[in-house]
């Protein structure tokens, strides 16, 4: 199994943190997201999407979206569960996670992608060129503020985001939370939920690689 990764992207850390989690024997290809490798002919050969991360199966069957990836690992690899036991838990994990992609991930990618130099040309993810747009990084820094609010509404009282123990939506909640600091956006005092429960997640072995 190879895993195509990038350490600086938060997309790929959702898929390494899984892959640590089940601790699943895989190789590693790096791609330079700043060299622009994922848009290499090599790599398209891969991810005609050329996006990361991407995970290449035993049998040569390749999976490059996040959802794909956990779906595939929580079959093959069933312990421990990420994506729930039950019916009920199944359902919550994947509303949570579902929420936190579109209203933390993405807004924080509308942020980053339509203001930093870095990006110009580049506003979208993929092997298209899209022109950023200033009015969707000031809408995306809105929708980080009003996602920590409602992260912070939904840990009251609890450990975790979607059910009694570390899942997917948990996954997807730190990736978010950390890569947010990339456009100056952090838990503020009053989010004093979200802050123990990272504080609390801190020393979990996967989320440090």
């Amino acid at each position: 199994m190879i895993f195509y990764d990038c350490l600086t992207a938060p997309s790929p850390r959702r898929a390494r943190i899984l892959l640590h989690e089940k601790q699943v024997p895989h190789d590693v290809v790096n791609i330079d997201l700043r060299k622009g490798e994922q848009l290499s002919d090599e790599y398209k050969a891969i991810s005609p999407s050329c996006t990361v991360p991407a995970l290449k199966l035993d049998d040569g069957t390749v999976l490059t979206e996040n959802a794909g990836i956990a779906a595939y690992l929580e079959s093959a690899f069933p312990t421990p569960p990420m994506l729930g036991v039950t019916d009920s838990e199944k359902g919550l994990i994947a509303n949570w996670n579902a929420r936190i992609e579109f209203e933390g991930l993405y807004a924080i990618a509308e942020a980053l992608r339509n203001s930093s130099p870095m990006m110009k040309g580049r506003a979208m993810t993929g092997a298209n060129n899209y022109d950023q747009i200033p009015e969707l990084a000031k809408r995306g820094l809105q929708r980080v503020n009003v996602f920590f609010d409602a992260l912070n509404e939904r840990l009251e009282g609890r450990d975790f985001v979607a059910i009694d123990q570390f899942s997917n939506a948990d996954v997807t909640a730190v990736v978010a939370v950390d890569f947010a600091h990339i456009i100056k956006i952090d838990p503020q005092p009053h989010h004093e939920n979200v802050i123990r429960w990272r504080k609390n997640l801190a020393s979990r072995p996967s989320l440090s690689v």
